[in-house]
């Protein structure tokens, strides 16, 4: 390949990377509903009309956005999974949570807002892949409750990543970011006090 088909093909990579972004962004911030392509092609600074190169239908761009959360989970606890520690590995977890506290409370959790709406539509197929991306969230706790040697992992995971769908619709609903600061420290508490190998049923009193 030479040189200039190479800069190219980089340029396209980045452009459609870029779109993807901005997709995510947008859709969280707006819905998907709301959304036009219009709106996803002025934040990612493209013209419109190049986005059908990549992108052929809203929908589709919809599908780029939720692999673009994937994509950003992943990166998330892949990095966290450097930790030796699954007790902090999941900790921060909660921690990059808590992080997000300002943007939950205005748009919510991104995929888990969508995953609501999209399951509203008529048409299918969306809604099982934000289903997809959150079956991510809870197969990598999984995994870290199983590590620790506690039993029902899975259902502990349900646990975890159920307390953060709620503090985040509440901080949402309520526009309080200090929702999502005051739940994350007692699901920090929580993970804390775990004894490694003993079952815990649920979370302490008043959580989730």
């Amino acid at each position: 390949m030479t040189d200039s088909k190479v800069s190219r093909a980089r340029a396209a990579s980045a452009k459609r990377q870029r779109l993807m972004a901005a997709a995510a962004r947008v859709v969280h911030e707006q819905g998907a509903e709301r959304t036009t392509i219009a709106d996803i092609a002025r934040a990612a600074d493209v013209p419109v009309g190049n986005v059908y190169y990549y992108f052929k239908t809203k929908d589709e761009l919809v599908a780029a956005a939720l692999s673009e959360h994937a994509r950003r989970l992943q990166e998330l606890t892949a990095e966290l999974d450097r930790l030796p520690d699954p007790r902090a590995r999941l900790t921060g977890l909660v921690e990059a949570w808590v992080s997000q506290s300002d943007v939950a409370a205005r748009y919510g959790c991104p995929t888990g807002t969508l995953a609501v709406e999209l399951d509203k539509r008529d048409e299918g197929g969306l809604d099982a892949e934000a289903g997809r991306v959150i079956r991510l969230l809870l197969d990598w706790a999984e995994r870290q409750f199983r590590e620790l040697g506690l039993p029902d992992p899975g259902g502990l995971a349900l646990t975890l990543v159920g307390a953060y769908q709620g503090m985040s619709l509440l901080a949402n609903a309520l526009r309080d970011p200090g929702v999502m600061t005051s739940q994350g420290a007692r699901l920090t508490a929580w993970l804390t006090a775990l004894p490694d190998g003993q079952e815990l049923s649920s979370l302490p009193n008043g959580q989730g």
